[in-house]
């Protein structure tokens, strides 16, 4: 995998902690409104003809990932800018949990593999939590209807280079609102994203990106604003009202701009959390 930066922009007048930012309000929302429509940016690599591109955004409702935590990081200079979003969960067509990061701004490295057909230019990233032969082996194997349940003698999981205790009660579960299967799962085993969805609610930071992580694809020096963890969602199966005209996205472009917290004032109630949102439904 290639990795290709970009670091744009011409100077413009806006207002910051010290002096001139070499972008405005109105770039940041104009790339996150492409993004929400999948329309690759200026700064992303010519590349070739055929090369397929991709500009992915936060997504909370996709029909292949049981979403789990989700969070935004914003990063900011005079000349630098950049959107992570990060999600978590559990990806059921590639049966692995994951994180989820979506890279936007004028200095991103953008994600290049090459085959021998195409090249593909993107701007996510995953990071693997729990992958496809740890759930093979935690799997129940008694059951010939049911899959991707956990078997009740499972004592411990390795996520990703550490090993952790398997909670197998499911009513500790739905304490937490996570609604254990029950059409062909007599026993109450624990489902795949129900263990990445109880890791979420219990502990947290297990299942989240290190900043290690998060700068994989931004520059190493760039500062880090602020992490929203919390804050009003939008589906992005919506396109009636696009990032633009959206509180959130113009609060994270103001703090951006002015590269100050004290500007994230939301109205509006946060939603984020998975158990708002239908995700991982085919």
């Amino acid at each position: 995998m290639l990795l290709l930066c970009a670091c744009f922009g011409k100077i413009k007048q806006g207002t910051a902690k010290s002096g001139l930012v070499r972008f405005t309000e109105n770039e940041i929302l104009e790339q996150l409104d492409l993004s929400f429509k999948d329309i690759p940016d200026k700064y992303y690599p010519a590349g070739k003809h055929g090369d397929i591109k991709y500009n992915f955004f936060l997504d909370l409702e996709h029909g292949y990932f049981n979403t789990a935590g989700n969070r935004i990081h914003l990063f900011a200079d005079d000349k630098r800018w950049a959107v992570v979003f990060e999600k978590s969960g559990y990806q059921n067509r590639a049966t692995a949990a994951s994180i989820e990061l979506d890279y936007i701004g004028n200095c991103i490295n953008y994600s290049v593999e090459k085959f021998e057909e195409t090249t593909y230019i993107s701007n996510t990233a995953n990071i693997t939590l729990i992958d496809s032969d740890e759930f093979t082996r935690i799997e129940d194997k008694e059951s010939k209807e049911s899959f991707e349940i956990i078997a009740r003698d499972i004592k411990e999981i390795k996520v990703r280079d550490k090993i952790v205790p398997f909670n197998n009660n499911y009513l500790d579960y739905e304490k937490l609102g996570i609604k254990v299967k029950e059409y062909d799962n007599p026993n109450k085993l624990i489902g795949f994203p129900d263990f990445i969805r109880y890791l979420h609610e219990t502990d947290p930071e297990l299942i989240s990106a290190t900043d290690s992580d998060i700068r994989q694809h931004i520059p190493k020096d760039i500062p880090k604003l602020t992490t929203i963890d919390k804050f009003h969602y939008s589906s992005h199966y919506d396109d009636k009202v696009l990032p633009s005209g959206q509180e959130l996205y113009k609060l994270i472009a103001k703090i951006i701009v002015t590269r100050d917290t004290a500007n994230w004032k939301p109205t509006q109630k946060p939603n984020n959390s998975w158990k708002n949102w239908e995700s991982g439904n085919l």
